[in-house]
């Protein structure tokens, strides 16, 4: 079992990043709240959790603090709720909120994020109410330049399974309603609203 992880980061999108441990390159998801507080080539530390999609394919996943990791861990303790939604989740939402609408029973809120019905919702609001600690506020920090804001937000939702067209309509609208002047982390939670 990996506690975390800590070294160069090599390489860093919205959806993941490869960290240099060791002489070992390690491909991690993250969220977007992750990824707003990272810094390209520098050392960083991530907290990590291991899932397995097939009991031959394990995929690493990453988190700023250990208290997106407990998010992250009772998310996917919920039947029908599996790593991917929990990164969505955690990407979607900021912690404190998916917190909140857990103790307040908003399924409404639960239900915005793209793949959260309503059975799942409520679902995650029985199975987690009153289990869950304080979780730290995260903030998004970084700022592009526009057509690479852009680029990296589309690549992003592509990834999330997307289709290119409708994110790209749902990113336009966005940059209508907000301006130019967003980070790629804040531009994709705008856009998966339009989702």
């Amino acid at each position: 079992m990996i506690d975390f992880i800590e070294g160069k980061l090599v390489e860093k999108t919205p959806t993941y990043v490869v960290i240099a441990c060791g002489g070992v390159g390690y491909v991690m998801q993250i969220s977007l709240n992750t990824s707003s507080r990272l810094v390209a080539d520098a050392t960083c530390k991530l907290f990590a959790e291991q899932t397995y999609v097939r009991d031959d394919l394990p995929r690493f996943y990453g988190f700023f603090d250990r208290e997106e990791r407990v998010l992250f861990r009772a998310l996917i303790s919920v039947s029908g709720v599996g790593g991917n939604s929990a990164m969505l989740m955690l990407s979607s939402l900021a912690a404190e909120d998916i917190q909140k609408a857990i103790a307040t029973g908003d399924v409404n809120l639960l239900k915005s994020v793209k793949g959260i019905g309503e059975k799942t919702a409520q679902r995650i609001i029985v199975d987690l109410k009153g289990k869950l600690g304080k979780v730290d506020g995260l903030t998004d920090k970084m700022v592009f330049s526009d057509n690479k804001t852009r680029n990296e937000a589309l690549s992003a939702l592509v990834m999330l399974g997307f289709v290119k067209n409708t994110a790209e309509k749902a990113v336009d609208k966005v940059y209508r309603s907000e301006g130019n002047v967003v980070s790629v982390e804040q531009l994709i939670k705008q856009a998966l609203k339009y989702l």
